[in-house]
C-alpha cells in the first residue's frame, strides 16, 4: 500500500483529488492532507510518506519554495498545478510526475505506476542508515555514513578538518577546502563522529582533534591545518584541555 500526503491551499482540490484516489483504493491511501504548507512541513520533519502531491501555487509559499525547505526528502514528489508552464521547473527539482488539474483519472494511474516503480529501487534507508550507522562504530573503520536529503554521503574521518552548524544543516569542511552541507543538525553529526578524534568546542563547532595546528589560550580559539579559526567555549575550555 502506497501511502500519500496531499499538499495544496484549496480545499476543493485537496478534496477532487482524494476523491480520485478513492479509484485506487487498493493500491494507496491518504495518510494525511494539508492547505497550509508550513503545517506540511512540520509534519514530514518526522514522517515520510511513499509519495506527496504537491501544488505549486500556494499565497504563503509556492511549491518550488516548498521543496527547497523540505529538509527529509526519501519519497517521490508529484506536482500538482493547473498551469502548464512549471513542467521543466519540476523537472529540475526532480518531482517524478506532473499532473495538471483537472486531474485525469489515466493521467494519475499512469503516475502511481510511477510511484510504485520508483519506491521498488529505494532500499528503505532507515534500515539503509542503520546499517551503515552500526559499521561506522567499528573501530577499525576509517569512514562515516550521513543520511541527508535522501541521499547516503561517505566521507573519510581523516578528511574531515571541522564541521560548522547552521541551524537545521551543517557545513562539513574537508581537506583541499572542500565542503559538504548536510541536513543534519550538529548534534546529529556530533553522535557520529568518533569521541576520541573530535569535540565539541562550541554550539556551533566540532573539530577533529588531529587536525588543530594551534591553541591560542588567552584568545580562547584554535588555528586549524586549514587555518580557520574556531572558538573554544569558556565553559569547555577544561575538558577540551583535558581531551588534548
Amino acid at each position: 500500500m502506497i501511502n500519500a500526503v496531499i499538499v495544496d491551499d484549496e480545499p476543493k482540490a485537496i478534496q477532487s483529488l482524494s476523491w480520485e484516489l478513492t479509484n485506487f483504493s487498493d493500491e494507496i491511501t491518504i495518510v494525511n492532507t494539508f492547505s497550509s504548507p508550513e503545517d506540511a512541513l512540520e509534519f514530514l520533519k518526522n514522517n515520510t510518506p511513499d509519495c506527496l502531491f504537491l501544488d505549486i501555487q500556494m499565497p504563503t509559499m509556492d511549491g518550488f519554495q516548498f521543496l527547497d525547505k523540505l529538509t527529509n526528502r526519501d519519497f517521490p514528489v508529484i506536482i500538482t498545478t493547473a498551469y502548464d508552464e512549471y513542467a521543466i521547473k519540476a523537472l529540475k527539482h526532480e518531482a517524478i510526475d506532473y499532473l495538471l488539474k483537472p486531474i485525469d483519472s489515466d493521467d494519475l494511474s499512469d503516475t502511481i505506476e510511477k510511484i510504485k516503480k520508483f519506491n521498488s529501487k529505494l532500499i528503505p534507508i532507515d534500515k539503509l542508515e542503520q546499517f551503515f550507522l552500526n559499521f561506522n562504530n567499528v573501530p577499525s573503520h576509517q569512514k562515516i555514513t550521513i543520511n541527508s536529503d535522501g541521499k547516503l554521503i561517505f566521507l573519510n574521518i581523516d578528511d574531515i578538518i571541522f564541521v560548522q552548524s547552521d541551524g537545521n544543516y551543517s557545513t562539513i569542511h574537508l581537506k583541499n577546502n572542500q565542503k559538504k552541507v548536510v541536513t543534519k543538525k550538529l548534534k546529529d553529526i556530533n553522535n557520529i563522529l568518533p569521541q576520541g578524534s573530535f569535540f565539541r568546542t562550541h554550539n556551533s563547532y566540532i573539530v577533529n582533534l588531529h587536525k588543530i595546528k594551534e591553541f591560542l589560550k588567552t584568545e580562547g580559539y584554535l588555528v586549524m591545518e586549514s587555518n580557520h579559526k574556531i572558538p573554544v567555549a569558556r565553559q569547555r575550555k577544561s575538558e577540551f584541555l583535558d581531551k588534548l
